[in-house]
C-alpha cells in the first residue's frame, strides 16, 4: 500500500513538473553559448561560472554569445531577438544585458532589456567597451569576456544601490603608478627646497633686491626724471563657447518580438 502511494506520488509530480504548477525557481537558457568556439573547455567553465554568479546574485540576466556568423542580420536585430527567443531575462521585464560576438564581419553588440536600459546607459556601454575591446581585437577572448562580467557586475550594483553610471557619472579609476610617481615627486621637491634654504643661509654675500642698496648715500645726485610713454600692445583672442553635453540616458529600438532593447556595438 505504501509503495503504490509513493508511486502515485512520483507520477504526480512528474505530471505538475512540466506543466509549469510546481517549479523551484526561474528556469533559464545558457548564459555562454560559443558557437563561434572562442574559448577551450576550461575557459568556458570558467566565465559560465561568473556569468551564472553574477546573474543569480542581482536576479539580473547577464548572457555571451559567439557567433561565426549571423547571416544578413544587423547585430542589433540578431542580439535582441537571441535575448527574446531563449528565454532570457529576470522578471515580468525579463531585466538583463547580453553580449554578441560574430566573427565574420568582427562585429559586437551590447543588448539590454527591461532594467537593464536603466543600468547601462549609453555612456555606461561605451565605457564597458573600451575596457574589454582591446583584448577582444588581438584574440585575447577569455580575458575580454572575463572584464565584461566584471564591468556587469559592478555597473548592476552601483545602479541598485546608487544610481546608474552615466555622463558625469562614471568610474573612477586611480593609476597606482600616477600616485606613486606623485609621491616621490613631491618629496623631491620638497627636499631641494629645503637645501635651496640651507645653502642660501650659508652665503655671507647676497644679491640685492634693487640697484639703490649698491649706491653710496650722497655720491649720486638726479637732476631731472620722466616717465616717457612708448606704445602699448593690446592682443585680443575669442571667449571659448560653452558646449552642452547630452542629456544621457539610454537610446532603445524594438525587436521583432515586440521587445524594447537598448544597446549598442561596433566593430573590432
Amino acid at each position: 500500500m505504501k509503495k503504490r502511494l509513493l508511486y502515485m506520488i512520483l507520477v504526480l509530480i512528474a505530471l505538475l513538473i512540466p506543466s509549469g504548477v510546481i517549479m523551484a525557481e526561474e528556469v533559464h537558457d545558457i548564459r555562454l553559448v560559443d558557437e563561434a568556439g572562442l574559448l577551450t573547455d576550461d575557459e568556458q567553465e570558467s566565465i559560465l561560472s561568473k556569468l551564472d554568479s553574477v546573474s543569480e546574485k542581482h536576479k539580473f540576466e547577464v548572457v555571451v554569445v559567439t557567433m561565426a556568423s549571423i547571416g544578413d542580420s544587423y547585430p542589433d536585430d540578431f542580439a535582441g531577438d537571441y535575448y527574446d527567443y531563449n528565454n532570457y531575462g529576470y522578471n515580468d521585464s525579463r531585466d538583463g544585458i547580453l553580449l554578441l560576438v560574430s566573427m565574420e564581419d568582427r562585429d559586437w553588440h551590447i543588448s539590454t532589456t527591461g532594467y537593464g536600459i536603466t543600468a547601462f546607459t549609453d555612456a555606461g556601454i561605451e565605457y564597458i567597451s573600451d575596457k574589454f575591446l582591446p583584448d577582444l581585437s588581438t584574440g585575447n577572448y577569455f580575458a575580454a569576456f572575463d572584464t565584461f562580467v566584471e564591468e556587469c557586475d559592478s555597473f548592476i550594483k552601483h545602479a541598485r544601490n546608487d544610481e546608474p553610471y552615466d555622463i558625469g557619472n562614471m568610474p573612477k579609476h586611480y593609476n597606482a603608478f600616477l600616485i606613486i610617481g606623485g609621491s616621490v615627486l613631491a618629496g623631491l621637491l620638497t627636499a631641494i627646497i629645503v637645501v635651496v634654504i640651507f645653502v642660501g643661509q650659508l652665503k655671507s654675500v647676497r644679491a640685492q633686491k634693487t640697484a639703490a642698496e649698491y649706491i653710496v648715500s650722497g655720491s649720486m645726485k638726479v637732476e631731472d626724471s620722466r616717465d616717457i610713454y612708448l606704445y602699448s600692445n593690446v592682443s585680443k583672442r575669442a571667449r571659448p563657447k560653452q558646449t552642452s553635453s547630452s542629456a544621457g540616458g539610454s537610446s532603445t529600438r524594438t525587436s521583432s518580438s515586440g521587445t524594447r532593447h537598448g544597446g549598442g556595438g561596433g566593430k573590432f
